[in-house]
């Protein structure tokens, strides 16, 4: 049996509070679930309430812009047709998230399942690994490797030795990483992190 049609009020409370955690987003089986029909979503997507930014991904149109929207996006994008979704905020984009290095990658770098198939939109580049729940956390709307997972990552990536010194004594500094994890993580790590690492003499 299929939702109810909600009230209009209740529905787009309901509505509401999803696109509020979510940048905005929603996709279209969050709408059905509000309380909005397929008619009333194709009705509110003609008259521009909501703006389509994908298959089966709506934006409410006049909800501001925030940080970390379009990572939301992509988890949204990265759902499979029982509205689970995949995509992690990874690498050097996960490390602008934290704030901690000044660098700005020109692609937005996600990790997926090994078995994730679906292909990547411009400008996303897909990390194939199959990830523990200790190394995600949930931030700002969409989820994203923690600071260590992050680290360890970034030491194994093409990322320079300056911004990987940079982005570890930082994390370090505000705790976001404690010393000790972080040396039990690189000495259990492949041979290319403990080497980035010692090269750097850190931890």
């Amino acid at each position: 049996m299929g939702p109810v049609e909600a009230t209009r009020e209740d529905a787009e409370s309901k509505l509401f509070a999803v696109a509020e955690r979510q940048a905005g987003y929603f996709t279209a089986s969050q709408a059905l679930e509000a309380g909005y029909s397929h008619a009333s979503q194709s009705y509110h997507h003609k008259v521009g309430n909501w703006l389509r930014d994908g298959w089966g991904i709506y934006r409410l149109a006049h909800f501001p812009r925030v940080a970390g929207e379009d990572f939301v996006r992509l988890m949204l994008w990265s759902r499979d047709r029982a509205g689970v979704m995949h995509a992690v905020v990874s690498h050097a984009s996960a490390l602008q998230a934290y704030e901690l290095s000044d660098v700005l990658p020109h692609e937005t770098h996600v990790i997926v399942p090994k078995r994730f198939r679906k292909k990547p939109p411009k400008g996303v580049v897909l990390h194939r690994a199959d990830l523990s729940k200790d190394d995600v956390r949930e931030h700002a709307g969409y989820r994203i490797t923690t600071p260590l997972r992050t680290l360890l990552d970034v030491a194994a990536s093409p990322l320079s030795l300056e911004h990987l010194e940079a982005a570890t004594s930082e994390a370090l500094e505000r705790g976001l990483v404690r010393r000790r994890a972080l040396e039990e993580a690189v000495h259990g790590g492949s041979d290319e992190v403990r080497e980035r690492f010692a090269s750097l003499g850190l931890p």
